[in-house]
């Protein structure tokens, strides 16, 4: 995670140069595009890990359940 969260910080410093030197509207917006996307693809990993770690270390079936939903309920937040 911390290597594809480095990634995206490369990515968006490089759009910060584009910007700066006066790169055209299009390249811009194709780069933050690409960021977007690397965000996002970050965001559901991260959401990937948060549910296989709560089935895998609960001691229940309930607690299983509640973590999923938990996370169930972020993703309907922020997805």
């Amino acid at each position: 995670m911390v290597n594809r969260l480095k990634r995206i910080e490369g990515q968006v410093r490089g759009l910060i140069d584009m910007v700066e030197s006066g790169r055209g509207c299009e390249d811009v917006a194709q780069q933050m595009a690409a960021a977007r996307k690397a965000m996002d693809k970050a965001f559901y990993r991260m959401m990937a890990c948060s549910v296989m770690e709560a089935v895998s270390v609960s001691d229940s079936e309930m607690t299983t359940f509640r973590e999923v939903e938990r996370s169930t309920r972020i993703l309907e937040k922020y997805a």
